[in-house]
């Protein structure tokens, strides 16, 4: 897996960063600010994060998405690790993710490669999205909050 920055003037996987992260304008918003980095197997695109700088010295990684079909290789634990090395580079002191009360998998993900959990922003979920959130039957409404020391 190779992991490279969005090209100028290279579209954006939307398919990818909307399997992350459902709601299109939230996505449109942030994507101009961070950086955007694609995952490639034999130049096929397999992956998607974006590091966001949120505050100084802080960065967020606010979508990591592997395709459905590539899920479950290890892709997804390769991509974090992309992300911590290239906010050290970026020199970034904290590192930041969120993801939803119902997103186990990605929850154990998270604190398997070093994440803490900071914090739980309520309702996060209803009051930014225009349409439910089931994922392994449980509704999506609150954000678990992460965070990691990159010093």
């Amino acid at each position: 897996m190779k992991v490279r920055p969005l090209r100028v003037n290279e579209a954006p996987p939307f398919d990818l960063l909307l399997e992350a992260d459902p709601e299109i304008d939230l996505v449109k918003a942030y994507l101009p600010r961070g950086d955007c980095y694609i995952a490639e197997v034999q130049e096929k695109r397999i992956g998607v994060y974006v590091l966001l700088p949120t505050r100084p010295s802080t960065a967020e990684l606010v979508n990591i998405s592997v395709a459905k079909s590539e899920q479950g290789k290890g892709y997804g634990k390769k991509l974090v690790a992309d992300a911590i090395q290239k906010a050290k580079e970026k020199r970034y002191k904290t590192l930041e993710i969120g993801t939803g009360n119902s997103s186990i998998n990605q929850l154990a993900l998270y604190q398997k490669c070093g994440f803490r959990i900071t914090g739980v922003d309520k309702d996060f979920f209803v009051r930014h999205y225009s349409e439910p959130i089931f994922e392994n039957g449980i509704p999506c409404v609150d954000m678990v909050r992460l965070s990691m020391e990159l010093v």
